[in-house]
């Protein structure tokens, strides 16, 4: 199986930084993050991956966004050696030239490790930070990701595998090997070549979060790997079978596909259980509120805490994005549960499935995923950093090795090599 590792802030849970003994004063030393990677790496996991937003949000409920990324990303790659290196990038924000230079950029730096998640972008306070008065429409937002998507794959394209000549005397470059786009669409006007040569991966690989149908659509057609979120093992079932559908209809090859994973790992269910218990017993109520009226688009800061929750709005009617909504109606159809109980429930990972348990009951639960049909691997959502992803690879990752579901060693040396992926060539 595949498995990430997504770092945020102290952890996934929203009360991770009140502990006593959590990072939240290290959330600017990169050393913190390079630790993260080390821990990442001797797990032998794919990847780390950051997320990334363009407004600072709610700044008293806790670290979210720091450092940016691809900064960060570039560090990371020269304190580790195999562990792959992923970071959102927003087609709604960034120009596809900005972008490729910058992959392309750290592609070389960190020898073939480096990966990209696309993604729309979703909230007016983002879009006010970019010169806009709210997000343009969800059409919109999709057609320009596509076409975003389309440049940068051509502009990685520019430079022919073997352009470089490094002749001293005659060409550092083949000129007829690097030719420019002529990219005249809808959203962008990109005449290239890039300034960077091919990297060691060719292309960078290509992550996707579809959730809604254009987004599904997207990733059927360029994604390489896929996050997911998945509640339970039947809607990550039904999310697979779509999606590969999707992407056989486009004739391409299956795609791995990784729901996020939220894990309280201890010797005993109890204690793992007692592990969530206290960090839910942190979390401030108000936050929580915010959180959830950002999730479903409405403000739920003045509903009864201990009573059942309102009735939400069908999935088709809900404007905002709709893969976190649909997981949040299915807690609700499944568990019923108590305005007060789910925020307990999203406080860590916002939804994700959440496994609690015994090293050996977390494994066997993953085992049954990946072999059901509704993972190809996870994306790790540690709810503390770095307790959680300690306890994770020293418990759990020997015994998915045990049992043949995970590598013990690095058998390449890129990302697209970890996931067992082709290189493209130019």
């Amino acid at each position: 199986m595949h498995l990430n590792l997504f770092i945020m802030g102290c952890g996934h849970h929203k009360a991770a930084w009140r502990e006593p003994n959590s990072a939240v004063e290290r959330m600017g030393d990169i050393r913190y993050y390079e630790s993260l990677a080390r821990t990442a790496e001797r797990g032998k996991l794919d990847a780390v991956f950051f997320a990334d937003g363009h407004a600072a949000g709610n700044v008293a409920g806790g670290p979210q966004w720091f450092l940016e990324p691809l900064t960060a990303l570039s560090a990371m790659a020269r304190a580790t050696d195999h562990i792959g290196l992923i970071s959102t990038i927003s087609s709604t924000f960034f120009s596809p030239f900005h972008a490729a230079r910058m992959l392309a950029s750290l592609d070389h730096i960190s020898n073939g490790r480096m990966g990209w998640n696309l993604v729309t972008s979703m909230f007016d306070s983002e879009a006010r930070n970019h010169g806009w008065e709210a997000m343009p429409s969800q059409h919109i937002r999709y057609a320009r990701a596509e076409e975003f998507a389309h440049t940068v794959l051509a502009l990685w394209d520019s430079w022919a595998d073997d352009a470089l000549r490094c002749d001293r005397q005659g060409q550092f470059a083949d000129p007829s090997k690097v030719q420019p786009i002529g990219h005249h669409g809808e959203h962008f006007l990109v005449d290239g070549p890039l300034t960077v040569p091919r990297s060691p991966q060719g292309h960078p690989v290509l992550f996707q979060a579809g959730a809604s149908e254009p987004g599904r659509n997207l990733a059927a057609r360029y994604a390489e790997a896929i996050y997911a979120v998945a509640y339970d093992l039947p809607s990550a079932q039904a999310y697979y079978q779509d999606i590969q559908a999707r992407v056989r209809a486009a004739g391409r090859a299956p795609v791995a596909i990784m729901p996020g994973l939220v894990t309280y790992v201890a010797s005993t269910e109890a204690a793992a259980k007692a592990q969530q218990r206290e960090l839910d017993e942190r979390l401030p109520t108000e936050d929580s509120l915010h959180q959830l009226s950002q999730f479903i688009g409405q403000d739920c800061r003045h509903w009864e805490l201990d009573a059942p929750l309102p009735e939400l709005p069908p999935l088709e009617a809900f404007a905002g994005p709709k893969g976190r909504y649909a997981t949040i109606l299915r807690i609700i159809e499944s568990e019923a549960p108590t305005l007060r109980q789910l925020l307990g429930r999203l406080a860590a990972g916002g939804g994700h499935c959440t496994m609690v348990g015994t090293p050996e009951q977390i494994a066997d639960k993953m085992q049954h995923w990946v072999e059901g049909g509704g993972a190809d691997g996870f994306n790790l959502m540690p709810p503390t950093l770095p307790g959680s992803i300690d306890d994770f690879i020293d418990q759990v990752v020997p015994l998915l090795q045990a049992r043949g579901l995970f590598r013990r060693e690095y058998t390449g040396s890129t990302l697209r090599d970890h996931l067992g992926l082709s290189r493209p060539a130019a």
